[in-house]
């Protein structure tokens, strides 16, 4: 992944414009108790020497930020927003984090908990989170939502695309969606019924609630109802996943579904094959133009009665603003926004 320093000097100016002109506001949504505070007094030392084999970790600053134009906006270590989400969006999340407080990324991510989609969701109701960078959750979270009367604010930060993955030494190159379909409904159980070799295929799945399951769901299955598989073939995390699909039983017979961030910009690919799917590649360029068939967005998210000057919005907005949307594109996302 990329390094704080190679962005931050790229983002100062711009984010300075970005929160230029917002009035100053009382810190709210503190994530760190007066004791954490006693613990962490260093100030973040700028060098004027940038490697990228540097392994020296920064200590982040808990009274400045690179936010520090007079009668702006400035996002603290007390008053930065409590985030969550899914398993795929932390990256973002800690970028964002790293950024906007010029404090290391390894602090940055080691401040936060992402506790996955549907139960961020959660900590959002109950004001444990302030702001979620997540995948789309399941039916029963909006019906959650909807019957507790919580309200809140969901916009699309980031376009993702659920991916199908094999082992590298599998033939299979390319699958087309009715494949998929009747793969996943046990209509086709043979690897040979698709181009393959004479071996059955593990159908992995993931668990309900998932994200990737939620897209799974929606933009492939389409009502149609997936089969039942075994406890160990429906990993409980996308690490399990791709596990279980580079050498289950130490064969190359297993399928199986990921975010393409996590299968690429998160290094899990090593040992997987991406396929096709109708003969489109997924990347950058097919998922932006919508030439790959299976795209859903990630998003930024908030209750409803956040204040226009609080961190959370203030936050919310920041992420959805043309800045936002260059740090979602260096991070390896596919920006939600135009040009």
């Amino acid at each position: 992944m990329k390094s704080f320093k190679k962005f931050a000097a790229v983002f100062l100016a711009a984010s300075m414009l970005v929160l230029a002109g917002c009035d100053s506001n009382k810190n709210t949504g503190s994530t760190k108790d007066d004791s954490d505070e006693a613990e962490k007094t260093e100030e973040v030392e700028e060098t004027e020497t940038e490697t990228e084999e540097t392994t020296e970790k920064t200590e982040p600053s808990h009274e400045t930020s690179i936010v520090m134009v007079e009668n702006t906006f400035e996002f603290t270590w007390n008053n930065f927003p409590k985030l969550d989400g899914s398993t795929s969006t932390k990256p973002m999340a800690t970028a964002i984090k790293s950024l906007l407080l010029g404090i290391d990324r390894e602090d940055a991510d080691e401040s936060m908990e992402f506790h996955k989609t549907s139960k961020s969701f959660e900590y959002l109701m109950d004001g444990t989170s302030d702001l979620l960078i997540v995948a789309q959750p399941s039916d029963e979270v909006f019906q959650m939502m909807d019957d507790a009367g919580f309200e809140y604010e969901m916009e699309p930060f980031a376009l993702e695309a659920l991916v199908f993955v094999c082992n590298v030494d599998n033939p299979v190159d390319s699958l087309t969606k009715d494949q998929i379909v009747d793969i996943y409904t046990g209509k086709i159980t043979n690897w040979k019924e698709v181009g393959g070799n004479d071996e059955p295929i593990t159908a992995v799945q993931r668990n309900h609630s998932s994200g990737s399951q939620v897209m799974m769901d929606k933009l492939v299955m389409e009502g149609e109802e997936m089969m039942e598989v075994d406890t160990e073939l429906m990993p409980a995390d996308m690490g399990e996943l791709i596990e279980v699909v580079k050498g289950y039983d130490n064969s190359a017979q297993a399928l199986g579904y990921t975010p393409y961030y996590y299968a690429t910009s998160m290094d899990m690919a090593a040992g997987l094959k991406i396929l096709q799917i109708d003969g489109v590649e997924p990347n950058n360029e097919t998922i932006k133009s919508g030439e790959y068939p299976f795209i859903n967005p990630y998003y930024v998210v908030i209750a409803a009665d956040e204040e226009p000057g609080s961190p959370a919005r203030k936050l919310y907005d920041w992420i959805l603003s043309p800045d936002g949307q260059k740090l979602t594109e260096m991070e390896g996302y596919v920006p939600a926004k135009g040009e």
